[in-house]
């Protein structure tokens, strides 16, 4: 135990040296508005912080699961946004280290996120590797989907998302807790759904298409729109969407007069 805790401490101050030392203090308090945290904010870059955790990575190659965890348990009860994001990293990184024995735990650490900026990383990077190389994990998702947490049900909705939108995953999975959530008015799930549907539909547009058809008298606005952002014309006005997305009318407004002819 005594170098487990060591290695989490060790953690701490190897990412606070290189990670505090890299933050700006306007882009703390940018961020830190922004992602409505209580958290503490050193006003690190994304880059930074990925930089960071190779660094520490390479020079811990060989973690078991019981230190990758204990590393990314101490620095997680931090009140640091940047100790947080360095544990994710760390995990994303290590992450076949990880196996559905570590479901619950993982789980655990959405539950304490409260905030998308957290779980939109484990949930598809960690999670969803853990479920790509144990499919029979997958089951564990319909058990999350009706968690009261909607932190946990977004992670279950996102856990598959690089999978999905590769081509892969279990879409007919993904569809039926999808379905189960469609009647819900938090925002976090509404936007879930639609990212979903909308990364699908980049490789296997009939697949979103169908799901919005099928739902249509139930699915959110907001959920409609996302999903069917790239979705062809014809399939949009079918949806009772115009048939040209608003993202496509603005992208044809910025262009000169000669490159639309």
């Amino acid at each position: 135990m005594a170098s487990r805790v060591g290695l989490g401490s060790g953690a701490i101050e190897f990412f606070t040296r290189r990670l505090r030392l890299a933050g700006l203090a306007k882009r703390a308090i940018g961020e830190k508005a922004y992602l409505k945290s209580d958290l503490r904010f050193w006003g690190t870059s994304q880059a930074s912080i990925r930089a960071a955790v190779r660094e520490y990575c390479d020079a811990h190659p060989d973690l078991t699961r019981a230190e990758l965890r204990a590393i990314a348990e101490t620095m997680y009860a931090s009140d640091v946004h940047e100790l947080r994001a360095a544990a994710i990293g760390v995990l994303e990184l290590d992450r076949e280290t990880l196996d559905a024995r570590d479901l619950p735990w993982l789980i655990a650490l959405v539950r304490k996120s409260e905030s998308w900026a957290y779980v939109d990383w484990i949930a598809p990077k960690v999670i969803g590797d853990v479920i790509a190389r144990d499919p029979r994990a997958r089951r564990r998702l319909a058990v999350w989907a009706k968690d009261r947490n909607f932190w946990v049900r977004r992670a279950a909705l996102l856990a598959e998302h690089d999978a999905l939108r590769a081509g892969g995953g279990d879409f007919a999975v993904w569809s039926r807790l999808a379905a189960s959530m469609l009647d819900e008015r938090e925002f976090f799930i509404r936007k879930a759904i639609g990212w979903v549907l909308r990364e699908v539909s980049k490789k296997r547009p009939n697949l979103t298409y169908a799901f919005l058809s099928k739902h249509r008298d139930r699915v959110s606005r907001l959920s409609l729109t996302e999903g069917a952002k790239y979705l062809p014309a014809p399939k949009r006005t079918s949806l009772g969407l115009p048939a040209e997305a608003a993202w496509a009318v603005r992208e044809a407004r910025r262009k000169p007069k000669s490159a639309r002819r």
